[in-house]
């Protein structure tokens, strides 16, 4: 019984990894809409978001099933416990890839309003965060889950910056306020991925050391 729940942990563990490297795909693709304004590639992401739904329901299905049958010791259920929050999280974040796509969409046939500068730049944090989330998943580094969270507070001054700019040109152009909204949703969305990225490497903390830290704080 031992050797099926080992052999099973390990075979989620490979799925988490894949789900983990997809996510980090759609977080570049969802950008790439954005900055290139594909509606095409947009249309994709929101089109694929169902995938992700699936493989967080499979995993939690699987889970499910070694409580019920393979009586995991205290260690397990720790590990599995942590496991159904971390598919949780990786799922949001790509829910929020597909949320940008919705308004890339949206914007695709307007003229932007400025360049697209420090958005691109908070994506490629978060998408760091959530590369280093999967290798701190995968070689249980603890070191490495800190820095995600404090990285965290580099995306956060991303969202201010951004929202400050936004903020002057709704002053500047009345006319844009709508735009600089979705933009303003846009940053917020990404901010919030980040948010999850934290949560998944505190979980994976607290797997390895059974301590909860709050990394958003």
């Amino acid at each position: 019984m031992r050797n099926n729940l080992d052999n099973e942990l390990k075979a989620i563990h490979v799925e988490i990894i894949k789900m983990g490297t997809l996510i980090e795909k759609t977080i570049e693709e969802t950008i790439q809409a954005l900055t290139t304004q594909d509606k095409a590639l947009a249309k994709r992401i929101v089109e694929g978001d169902d995938r992700f739904d699936n493989m967080m329901l499979d995993i939690e299905n699987k889970c499910i099933y070694l409580i019920a049958t393979q009586q995991p010791l205290a260690t397990d259920l720790r590990k599995i416990f942590s496991i159904v929050k971390i598919v949780t999280d990786l799922e949001r974040i790509a829910d929020h890839c597909s949320d940008i796509s919705k308004l890339t969409l949206d914007l695709a046939d307007e003229s932007y309003v400025k360049p697209l500068i420090d958005i691109p730049k908070m994506a490629k944090q978060v998408k760091e965060m959530v590369r280093m989330t999967i290798d701190c998943y995968i070689d249980l580094d603890m070191e490495k889950s800190r820095v995600v969270c404090a990285n965290d507070d580099i995306v956060d001054k991303f969202f201010y910056l951004i929202k400050n700019d936004l903020e002057l040109v709704m002053k500047q152009k009345p006319d844009e306020i709508k735009q600089c909204m979705d933009f303003l949703m846009i940053a917020k969305y990404l901010e919030r991925m980040a948010d999850h990225a934290t949560n998944v490497a505190e979980w994976v903390i607290y797997s390895v050391e059974g301590v909860r830290i709050n990394g958003n704080e």
